[in-house]
């Protein structure tokens, strides 16, 4: 036998202690993955928002395109200033319970032009 009987159970009391710290640091690591993905999300909802409006579509049909592409409770903002559109998109991103960070919130802005042709109503 290697080790003195007092030793036996060590390693388990020192997995209990670490384990907790494990698993908050993969659940946020998940979480930031998961803001990763509502950006992105955001940033491609937003360019064919944007898209959508240089082709002549109207600010409400564009706003739901949008929406539909976001997660829940996202708000999306569709502002036509001349030949120039501007779609925004804002989304909170709540954190996991266990790791006691406050919510992201995620931003995207894409700009088009009007593409020539094309009556903006």
């Amino acid at each position: 036998m290697t080790g003195s009987h007092r030793d036996r159970g060590s390693v388990t009391a020192e997995i209990a202690v670490a384990l907790p710290g494990l698993v908050l640091i993969t659940v946020a690591a998940l979480w930031g993955v998961s803001v990763a993905s509502v950006q992105l999300a955001c940033t491609d909802a937003a360019r064919s928002g944007a898209r959508a409006a240089a082709r002549g579509e109207p600010p409400p049909a564009v706003r739901q395109f949008v929406a539909r592409a976001l997660p829940t409770g996202a708000a999306v903002e569709v502002t036509r200033k001349g030949d120039q559109t501007q779609v925004d998109v804002t989304v909170q991103v709540r954190a996991p319970a266990p790791t006691g960070l406050a919510p992201l919130t995620v931003r995207a802005r894409a700009t088009a032009v009007t593409e020539p042709g094309v009556v903006t109503p």
